[in-house]
């Protein structure tokens, strides 16, 4: 893949899929460039935040019942 050093990125994609998406811009007021904007800098905002691998909680809805009346007597 060959990144110049303009602004502009060329994608070449499947025509029907072109015109459905221009389509749903137009009904959205988009611009293709508008809609790319947003969604890059979304991407970028998100995949730079870490993510946490925390374990799973047991919840009281996923507990048997005589576990969960016992933990509310305790």
């Amino acid at each position: 893949m060959s990144i110049g050093s303009s602004g502009r990125i060329v994608v070449e994609i499947d025509p029907d899929l072109k015109k459905d998406l221009y389509s749903a811009l137009v009904k959205e007021g988009l611009s293709l460039k508008e809609w790319f904007l947003r969604g890059a800098t979304s991407y970028l905002e998100h995949s730079s935040q870490l993510q946490l691998d925390l374990p799973e909680r047991e919840t009281e809805d996923q507990l048997p019942i005589q576990d969960v009346k016992k933990n509310r007597s305790q």
